[in-house]
């Protein structure tokens, strides 16, 4: 079970929604678990595809390891096993270190990141936790940490999208890829001597 709720084959998406899920099939070799799940409303799979790709696509801004610690960090605190999983692999991936999503996972004050990031992060979770005490001091600590205005941007929004996704697939009780559990867990080859 994927869902708590009906999902869609690949074939019955409409025919844009699954073009475009198709080349993420295709590029990762499973179809994630979240694109089936949302096809149950195309309207807003689109919509949630379209946001999504916006915010953690960016080329500029936050590297995208960076928008994926975020993603980890939150989606841990509130407890949300799909969120950690599938983009804690990514994660792995995208950092090119296979430990990394877990440490996150588990407490980013001690794991081997920058006093940067690690700034990144402790705003990320209270805006995560507690956005009613969001203030002008949690935005001067990232400037501090040597955040622009557009980065401050970038952290809140990947916040926010993953607020929605955390809960969304909390409420449809999400299971994860069996694919996922494995990605990026070989450390990388070393470079020749």
């Amino acid at each position: 079970m994927i869902s708590r709720f009906p999902v869609p084959e690949l074939e019955d998406l409409p025919p844009d929604l699954a073009e475009r899920v198709g080349e993420i099939a295709a590029r990762t070799g499973f179809v994630p678990n979240v694109l089936l799940a949302l096809g149950h409303r195309p309207a807003e799979l689109r919509a949630f595809m379209d946001y999504h790709d916006a915010v953690m696509e960016r080329r500029d801004g936050l590297s995208k390891a960076e928008r994926e610690m975020i993603v980890v960090v939150t989606s841990a605190a509130r407890s949300c096993p799909y969120c950690v999983i599938a983009h804690g692999a990514i994660l792995r991936v995208r950092a090119r270190d296979p430990h990394i999503s877990d440490l996150l996972a588990v407490n980013h004050r001690l794991a081997p990141i920058s006093d940067r990031q690690r700034a990144m992060l402790d705003y990320a979770l209270k805006l995560s936790l507690t956005p009613e005490l969001i203030g002008e001091p949690d935005r001067e600590a990232l400037c501090a940490a040597g955040f622009g205005e557009e980065e401050i941007w970038d952290i809140s929004a990947v916040v926010a999208l993953f607020a929605l996704a955390n809960r969304m697939a909390l409420a449809l009780d999400l299971r994860p890829n069996p694919e996922f559990h494995e990605l990026g867990r070989a450390a990388p080859p070393s470079a020749p001597g």
